[in-house]
């Protein structure tokens, strides 16, 4: 087909294409362009081509640098035509969408190259906006002559090599008369969704000019229509190439979970497993069946998979909607497992290890681009689970940069970097279930979680609920785990069979999540109130320990109890949290608070988690320096211990605790030994 035949078959598609309405499409959308000067873009369906013009359709697909370009002529003569007759020049690009196959990029073979194609990805990468010269003018400078070279985007600048004129070699690129747009590179990776096990996700460099820059950012999906082209790469001269995708349209694809393709039949099922009376039972007993009991701890799960709403306030501000649960326990007691599960039955998940996450990591990295050479900002696991959710194992042995940021990811749901002079604000609307070990092994019930743990307070206390798992001999529970072990390895169904199946419960999660937001009842309400009041009114005390205060609860844990009614409705697909919903809540919370907060007499205190250490503790540390100030003086070398023991024991401080404490402080840089058996305090 030549050009002249498709830049008349375009004109005519454009001039006379009409909806099922009788509406002109493409006529009406450059009318709209005309009024909105930034768009410079006319987007063109391409099964309305199909439908009008099947050969012209195909040629798109086979030939495409020549058709978009008969495309784009074809613009400007109906843009000179009644009913717009626009007079004046104006430049508009021909983007189409909607191809009739969809590839993944590893799907991308060398029968792609210059094909038009249409691919569905992840961004992880994205480089700075820079001015790319599409016509350079060059100006021989002994005799004035001007040569025009028109540039490709992915190809090295072609320069003329003498003056066509003269001869002369001695030739500028004159910048006035040459042509420049904006030019962005980013990086388009496998969703890792669409991924099977063990596959490594690839990737390809794509470019973007004029005015879909800056469309894209890292951790967003997007459906990509562009020709694939290759260019020599530069570092050996072996005849490989790499791939190249020229974006010609850029579709942001749902930024949430709820991709899944859910049929009325599927709707139907859902909807009927949601009248059952023990749905939630049900939905509980189908994750990880494999794994005997733990039902708090798949309850929590399935909470966190099924996230309470999030909100926007009028002033903009915006609560989050995710809970995320921590599971901290014995080696062997199938943490990893239970987040392997997870990871597949979540709807859109990534599965990670902290130890192993560098470079991005978890949060975010600058890194220099190979294509362009500057720094562009690439994507961690939480910016690319944004929507979703991200299975950190080992959450423990994390990088120290990596456990700062990841701070703001779980309570602001944004990423900041500021790094070779970017700075960015990413989003990680993420739910976080993590796996961590105690620091020595093996958990130590006489000593408190934040010590055993090498995570600081701050961290834990961000997480809705924290399950301790530990593994204690127990006869009766030894030789139920042993036969359900023996029994899944012996692969009898009813060990390993969910109740619910695999795929339902995963579009369960996902129809759950789109259509329902639940409201608080005013039972519920109540309910919650009057909980939270009387846990704070319970522990009030005066006389020995005043100072610090225990607290039992804070307004944190208020709101993971919402947070959490919210996703027990879900799970019941109810509009309405009632105060069932809001009794599950405050048990489960209840539970970890009593298992994890309690001090050294037994009291409920918070401040173990919020501080890493408890309010009893604090006031007698404040006590202990108070103590060793006072003594300072009263010998040659700083306080005597003997005579701090024996303060702190008239304070009500035994020795043993004393000497433990002082040890402690010294540890801590807060008071030094300037003699063996003597302190003072530091500053």
């Amino acid at each position: 087909m030549d050009r002249e035949d498709m830049i008349e078959r375009f004109a005519s598609f454009f001039r006379n294409y009409a909806d099922d309405r009788g509406s002109e499409v493409y006529i009406n959308k450059l009318k709209d362009l005309l009024t909105v000067i930034p768009k410079r873009s006319l987007t063109i369906e391409w099964t309305h081509l199909n439908s009008y013009d099947p050969e012209l359709a195909e040629e798109l697909l086979n030939n495409p640098e020549e058709a978009i370009e008969a495309a784009e002529d074809a613009i400007q003569i109906v843009l000179r035509e009644p009913p717009i007759e626009k007079k004046e020049e104006f430049k508009v690009h021909a983007r189409f969408y909607n191809l009739p196959k969809t590839l993944l990029v590893k799907e991308l073979g060398s029968e792609h190259i210059n094909r038009f194609i249409q691919v569905d990805g992840i961004v992880t990468r994205v480089s700075e906006v820079k001015p790319f010269v599409q016509k350079a003018v060059f100006v021989c400078k002994d005799c004035g002559n001007e040569m025009i070279r028109l540039q490709k985007p992915y190809e090295n600048l072609i320069k003329p090599a003498r003056c066509d004129a003269c001869g002369s070699r001695n030739i500028d690129l004159d910048v006035e008369k040459s042509r420049f747009i904006n030019f962005q590179s980013f990086r388009l990776q496998d969703r890792p969704e669409s991924l099977k096990g063990g596959q490594m996700p690839r990737f390809v460099d794509a470019i973007l000019l004029d005015d879909m820059v800056d469309s894209a950012l890292p951790g967003d999906r997007v459906l990509i229509t562009g020709i694939l082209r290759v260019i020599l790469e530069q570092r050996d001269k072996k005849p490989i190439f790499k791939k190249v995708l020229e974006v010609n349209h850029i579709e942001q694809l749902s930024k949430e979970i709820e991709e899944l393709d859910i049929s009325p039949e599927d709707e139907q099922k859902i909807r009927e497993l949601a009248r059952r009376k023990d749905v939630i039972e049900t939905i509980v007993d189908s994750i990880a069946p494999a794994i005997w009991g733990m039902k708090d701890v798949k309850m929590g799960i399935a909470l966190a998979l099924f996230g309470g709403v999030q909100r926007t306030l009028p002033d903009g501000t915006k609560l989050r909607g995710e809970s995320h649960v921590l599971l901290v326990g014995d080696p062997g007691v199938a943490k990893s497992q239970l987040l392997r599960y997870v990871a597949n039955l979540a709807p859109r998940a990534i599965y990670t290890s902290g130890k192993s996450s560098s470079a991005a990591g978890l949060t975010a990295a600058a890194v220099r681009d190979e294509f362009t050479g500057s720094w562009v900002l690439e994507a961690g696991v939480l910016v690319l689970a944004d929507g979703g959710f991200a299975m950190i194992d080992e959450f423990d042995k994390m990088s120290d940069r990596d456990r700062s940021a990841i701070h703001e990811a779980l309570e602001q749901q944004t990423i900041s970097i500021s790094k070779a002079g970017i700075t960015a604000t990413l989003n990680a609307r993420t739910t976080v279930i993590a796996a961590a070990n105690p620091k020595y092994g093996r958990f130590n019930r006489h000593k408190s979680l934040p010590e055993q743990l090498d995570l600081p307070p701050t961290l834990l206390s961000r997480f809705d609920l924290i399950f301790l798992l530990l593994d204690e001999p127990d006869e009766k529970l030894d030789s139920n785990i042993a036969e359900h072990i023996l029994k899944v390895r012996r692969g009898e169904a009813e060990a390993v069979t969910p109740k619910i199946p695999y795929d339902l419960l995963k579009k369960y999660i996902a129809y759950s999540r789109k259509n329902i937001q639940p409201v608080l009842s005013r039972e519920a309400m109540e309910e919650i109130k009057r909980y939270y009041v009387r846990m704070r009114k319970g522990f009030r005390r005066s006389g020995e320990d005043e100072g610090v205060q225990p607290i039992p609860i804070t307004a944190r844990q208020l709101e993971a109890l919402i947070r959490l009614s919210e996703a027990h409705a879900r799970m019941r697909l109810s509009e309405t949290v009632t105060r069932e919903d809001a009794r599950a809540a405050i048990r489960l919370v209840e539970d970890m608070i009593r298992k994890i907060a309690v001090d050294e007499e037994g009291t409920l205190d918070v401040s173990i988690l919020e501080v890493g250490t408890s309010s009893r503790k604090i006031n007698k540390i404040d006590r202990l320096v108070s103590i060793v100030k006072a003594l300072e003086d009263e010998g040659e070398h700083g306080a005597p211990v003997d005579r701090i023991l024996e303060e702190a024991a008239k304070q009500g401080i035994n020795k043993a605790e004393a000497r433990r404490l002082l040890e402690e402080l010294s540890a801590k840089s807060r008071i030094y030994e300037p003699r063996a058996g003597f302190y003072r305090v530091l500053g």
